[in-house]
């Protein structure tokens, strides 16, 4: 109500600026409601009474309004009692003036439209008023006011404004739920018992999780050393290296294989994540390429795998203790310039909430349902690297369960996947004997053997599918994982790559 009024005394200082509104819709649409309340629920989805330009209707909607969510009347006779001594309808005639807007009712079918036409003209004026109070910030030089923080503030309102326009779907009838569930399960069985998400690249990994699926929050967790990012780059690389656009089944323009992936990386800059899958791309240890310690032989193939990549829809952004409500807005951003089909958070800890929480546990709380809301809102899988609390390395099995969650509740919930990224080789390494010890040492080389180059994902969690482990190999020089041979496939060539 008073934003309404704001808004129209803005307007009115602004002199001879026209101003975009449509007294007559916001007449016809209040008629129809007061003729027929079950207008209302067609129409409530897309405005309240904040988008009416006129108070006296902004006012004469909400009582409508009240008095419908509960299941009384709302007509020229019910609402002349709320409305009678209202200066503002005086001026217009009174609460004869609830009889005419009745009487000039339109038809139903047109209700949607006339509403749809009001929150855009609402949304005009909210622009222009953003617009003037940019223009008034601006004009202030004080020390205070920082240009930067200005243009974030401006750019925060924008989105915000943008977020009003996505409306819920409310309910749906089981026959289209059905039928979705049956495309889905067609698409992949015309893939011949494949996927019915994206493929991560890692054949054992598709298995298990049948790909990535829209909507889904999927956590991979880990102590640090175990390769949580290491992994997640591999996967946002294979997922970008194979994208190829086209025509889906139903219709529309997109990916039809891979996707374009959104990496926000908070602990690490762009360039260093770069490298890294760089690294794996060409074979070139990490640590050599950061020291530019290479072979020339080395050094173009690094160059051809830069050329190579340029083409990779990867996109990384880097800004450290992003608010939960920005790594929204910028994903929604991204979807819309670039598109999205899926996001990489690295990591859920270095997240801010939108607002400072009592306790760090209610901060984990909304950023996780903040990340699972993306995924929904935007229909993409999100995958968030998260932290794993020490008392891990207090037990004398280190393989990691759910409750080693940091703020493990709230984690564990939202998530529909929870995966854990495990090395046994790196708490090995740790525990080599002394030399003096020539037993223990030879039974400690032989678990090396056994245990180099390999790794483990323990999922912990899958809301559709089964839990279970996942072996992968590992090259530490160039952080890569792959695809695992087993030893019935060294006979058979080259099969599980």
């Amino acid at each position: 109500m008073s934003e309404v009024a704001q808004i129209r005394r803005a307007d009115e200082q602004a002199g001879d600026e026209a101003v975009p509104h449509n007294i007559e819709a916001e007449q016809q649409l209040l008629g129809a409601i007061l003729t027929n309340n079950e207008i209302y629920d067609r129409v409530a989805n897309i405005i309240s009474e904040v988008h009416f330009y006129d108070p006296v209707h902004a006012r004469i909607y909400e009582i409508a309004a009240s008095r419908i969510a509960k299941n009384a009347l709302a007509s020229p006779v019910t609402l002349k009692a709320f409305l009678e001594d209202d200066p503002g309808l005086q001026e217009l005639g009174g609460p004869s003036y609830l009889a005419r807007l009745a009487g000039a009712a339109i038809s139903s079918f047109a209700a949607r439209d006339y509403a749809q036409m009001i929150y855009e003209l609402a949304i005009r004026r909210k622009l222009m008023d953003l617009g003037r109070d940019i223009v008034s910030k601006a004009r202030k030089v004080d020390v205070a006011n920082d240009p930067k923080e200005q243009i974030v503030e401006a750019e925060q309102a924008l989105y915000k404004l943008g977020e009003q326009g996505t409306s819920t779907s409310g309910f749906v009838s089981f026959l289209k739920a059905v039928t979705d569930a049956v495309n889905i399960a067609n698409a992949a069985y015309q893939r011949e018992g494949g996927l019915a998400g994206i493929s991560t690249g890692l054949v054992d990994m598709d298995k298990k999780l049948g790909g990535l699926h829209k909507s889904d929050l999927l956590i991979l967790a880990g102590r640090p050393s175990m390769g949580k990012t290491s992994l997640a780059t591999n996967i946002a690389f294979n997922i970008a290296k194979a994208y190829r656009k086209g025509t889906r089944p139903d219709g529309s323009e997109g990916a039809v294989d891979g996707g374009v992936v959104g990496f926000y990386s908070l602990e690490m800059s762009a360039e260093q994540l770069a490298a890294r899958i760089l690294s794996e791309a060409a074979e070139v240890p990490s640590e050599q390429i950061r020291r530019g310690d290479m072979t020339e032989t080395e050094f173009r193939r690094f160059v051809e795998a830069a050329k190579a990549l340029e083409a990779c829809p990867l996109y990384i952004d880097d800004t450290p203790a992003l608010p939960i409500s920005q790594l929204a807005a910028r994903a929604r951003r991204l979807k819309r310039e670039h598109g999205l089909d899926v996001l990489i958070v690295d990591y859920l800890q270095l997240v801010r909430p939108a607002t400072a929480k009592d306790s760090r546990v209610n901060e984990v709380s909304e950023i996780t349902q903040g990340l699972k809301a993306i995924a929904k809102e935007l229909d993409i899988p999100v995958i968030a690297l998260s932290q794993l609390s020490r008392q891990v390395e207090n037990r004398e099995d280190k393989r990691p369960q759910l409750s080693d969650l940091r703020e493990s509740g709230s984690i564990e919930q939202d998530a529909d996947v929870v995966m854990f990224v495990f090395r046994e080789e790196y708490y090995k390494e740790r525990e080599k004997p002394g030399d003096h010890e020539l037993e223990k040492i030879a039974v400690w080389q032989e678990e090396m053997e056994r245990l180099h180059g390999r790794a483990e994902i323990v999922i912990g969690k899958q809301r559709h599918g089964p839990i279970g482990t996942i072996e992968l190999s590992f090259e530490g020089r160039f952080t890569r994982f792959g695809n695992l041979v087993k030893p019935w496939q060294q006979a058979g060539g080259d099969e599980g790559f």
